[in-house]
């Protein structure tokens, strides 16, 4: 067929593949209950006036969503495929677990998101949602957390530390009114040099030049404490933020893990109100995340402290080493094709099961995989040392099939 019969932007993933994706979640699930946290699963589909009274989806954002009217006959609300799963796990807080204890969530759920051409649609986040007066601790948790998932599949991680009242303090200096913050902003994301510049001239007071701050990075306490030299004179604004980064990335350097410091990371940094940070993998951004005060009040429930960060789940799969199966799967083999036969086979099937073993009456036989047959009172076990060996019982034979490395 010419035509693409799969929707564009959307993704099959094949059995290799979800061994990668399962190995992905499954460390990331263990982790997570490890440090104490409880799963939960949100709706595919939330209210559009969620993400747009909280703020979090930019006039560009907000061209990406998929929405529509949920229509029920005589009136109806706009709703999303959940496009983002920190502002549902809020929504799912506010509504029922807010009995003033701290409320340590994660979840594996997919979102949408509209990109153009085949660029992906659909992306799985493995997410964790720390909500309740946990400050800084729970900073530093959530990046000993995530460093564990990915350290436990065997991936070299760079942990980036960063603020958004940096950023903020200096516009806001600056005189810049909000939307103007947010264009230069991203301007100087993208590398306008001449956005810095402009900055700098809006700012003839400062002593030290901008682009250290706002285009260079560092290591851990020392270079909080040159920003700190350079620029906590003229713009006072920034001791506040540089004093909680220094606790959280002094606390993770005592821990022996290595941070570095960049300003300016989080590109909608409206949105987090205190420390916030990226995992990367082999040069890409695998998951990032921070904390968001003000999150739960916009959404209508109560000012509550909360941080989270996302892994990417597809991202991490495909940096996983393709893998073969390595189950080895006994086939019980039937000679005839009447109901006494087929019902043998499969009680058969279902006592090595029942054992433990990975066992198939139907699909076809893996090449070198052993076979069993019921002959009789006997069991005859082929594809096992050579010849085929009769066997007098169940017990027998899966002894043997476990001896050959069957699960």
């Amino acid at each position: 067929m010419d035509k693409p019969t799969r929707c564009r932007g959307m993704r099959d993933m094949l059995p290799d593949e979800m061994r990668r994706f399962r190995r992905v979640e499954e460390a990331f699930r263990a982790a997570c209950l490890g440090w104490g946290y409880e799963e939960i699963r949100t709706p595919v589909l939330e209210y559009l006036h969620l993400f747009t009274t909280a703020g979090t989806l930019s006039p560009q954002m907000l061209g990406r969503v998929y929405s529509f009217l949920d229509w029920d006959g005589w009136s109806g609300e706009r709703v999303v495929l959940r496009p983002d799963s920190t502002i549902p796990s809020a929504r799912l807080y506010a509504d029922s677990l807010d009995g003033g204890d701290v409320a340590k969530l994660f979840y594996v759920q997919n979102v949408f998101r509209f990109a153009e051409g085949d660029e992906s649609r659909e992306d799985w986040q493995c997410g964790v949602e720390l909500i309740g007066d946990s400050q800084p601790r729970g900073d530093i948790e959530l990046v000993l957390l995530g460093r564990e998932v990915l350290a436990h599949l065997g991936l070299q991680v760079v942990v980036r530390l960063s603020h958004p009242g940096l950023v903020r303090a200096v516009l806001a200096r600056a005189g810049l009114d909000a939307s103007e913050q947010l264009a230069l902003y991203d301007r100087i994301l993208d590398g306008d040099d001449l956005a810095l510049r402009e900055l700098q001239e809006r700012l003839p007071e400062v002593g030290g030049s901008l682009e250290m701050l706002l285009s260079m990075e560092g290591e851990g306490v020392a270079y909080l404490g040159n920003l700190r030299s350079s620029f906590g004179g003229s713009i006072p604004e920034l001791e506040r933020s540089l004093d909680e980064l220094a606790v959280v990335a002094g606390a993770l350097e005592g821990l022996g893990c290595r941070c570095l410091i960049s300003a300016a990371m989080v590109r909608n940094f409206e949105y987090y109100t205190g420390p916030a940070f990226q995992f990367e993998v082999a040069g890409r951004r695998v998951g990032s995340g921070g904390r968001y005060d003000a999150l739960l009040s916009l959404i209508g429930g109560r000012q509550v402290p909360a941080s989270g960060f996302a892994l990417e789940a597809g991202a991490l799969a495909g940096l996983l080493s393709m893998e073969a199966s390595e189950r080895r799967i006994a086939t019980v083999a039937v000679k005839a094709a009447d109901g006494e036969a087929l019902a043998l086979a499969f009680r058969l099937a279902s006592t090595l099961r029942a054992e433990g073993l990975t066992v198939q009456v139907a699909g076809t036989p893996l090449d070198g995989g052993p076979s069993v047959e019921v002959a009789g009172e006997e069991f005859v076990l082929s594809g096992v040392g050579g010849k085929a060996r009769r066997l007098a019982s169940v017990e027998a034979v899966a002894e043997a099939l476990r001896e050959s490395g069957c699960d």
